[in-house]
């Protein structure tokens, strides 16, 4: 799989309490929700992006503000009318 490299100040982990590692895993994490939440990829290509699997992403998506289903009220009664 490609990949993106980012340059952050050094000092940044440590200023968040975290290991390097635990940053960048977070950051791949947060591009990861960001791209999902936009609906410019899925779920799985989310997951993939982060790291983990599917499972576990759609799971993590409230750490970041993000609702695992994102249905309008339109949404809801259009699917109550098919049910």
């Amino acid at each position: 799989m490609p990949q993106v490299s980012v340059s952050y100040p050094v000092s940044l982990p440590d200023v968040l309490q975290e290991s390097p590692e635990q940053f960048e895993q977070e950051a791949r994490m947060a591009m990861a929700v960001k791209l999902f939440e936009l609906k410019r990829v899925s779920s799985g290509i989310a997951a993939a992006m982060a790291g983990c699997d599917r499972v576990t992403f759609l799971l993590r998506l409230h750490e970041f503000g993000v609702p695992m289903i994102d249905l309008t009220a339109d949404d809801i009664a259009e699917d109550a009318t098919n049910a």
